[in-house]
């Protein structure tokens, strides 16, 4: 098949560096997929605060999509954003194409890129 007709795998960039731990992302989740409590599509998760080898405190919040997220196929449909990327307070997520994502992950340690 050439590669014009091949399927684009399609992904979701995070930064975490720059996550504030609001949960807008979660709620927008359990809205848009009518999940009930306990139920995740994406999750933030904590790891910290430790304190480095350098004498320098690490917390960081990472926002994990769980086995429920479909990364909002139907508003992808439609041509809309995830709902995760679109109500990220942060404006820390990105979603496209996974090569293109890749390119963005240069240089950027804290990143995390997931696909479906």
């Amino acid at each position: 098949m050439p590669k014009s007709e091949e399927a684009v795998q399609m992904g979701l960039l995070i930064d975490y560096e720059f996550c504030t731990n609001c949960h807008t992302c979660e709620v927008a989740c359990k809205k848009e997929l009518g999940l009930k409590p306990g139920e995740y599509g994406i999750k933030v998760l904590e790891d910290g605060p430790r304190r480095n080898p350098d004498g320098k405190w690490e917390w960081n919040y990472v926002p994990v999509p769980t086995s429920l997220c479909d990364l909002c196929e139907k508003r992808v449909a439609e041509g809309r954003k995830p709902t995760c990327v679109h109500h990220c307070q942060s404006g820390i997520m990105y979603y496209g194409p996974v090569e293109e994502l890749a390119k963005k992950m240069t240089g950027k340690p804290n990143m995390v890129l997931y696909s479906k």
